[in-house]
């Protein structure tokens, strides 16, 4: 990376002054948000959990057998 001249260092410690001094109001203000949110509607209708990694059944499914599957044996479900 190319350095700086002294009128960018200056400019880029202004910008960083100003993002240090503007963080704790912006967090103040997210936080106020957050709990009136929570009084306006304590219950996230549209919220669904994140799901872990790795394959997942869905409701009627059955699990499978990971080993026989990876080596090729796995017999096709009867019917």
């Amino acid at each position: 990376m190319a350095s700086l001249t002294p009128g960018q260092r200056a400019t880029r410690e202004r910008f960083e002054g100003m993002i240090a001094l503007a963080a704790p109001v912006l967090n103040l203000v997210l936080g106020l948000g957050e709990r009136i949110s929570r009084i306006a509607e304590p219950t996230d209708h549209e919220y669904y959990p994140i799901r872990p990694g790795g394959p997942q059944l869905l409701p009627g499914e059955e699990p499978l057998d990971a080993e026989a599957e990876a080596d090729g044996s796995a017999e096709p479900p009867q019917p």
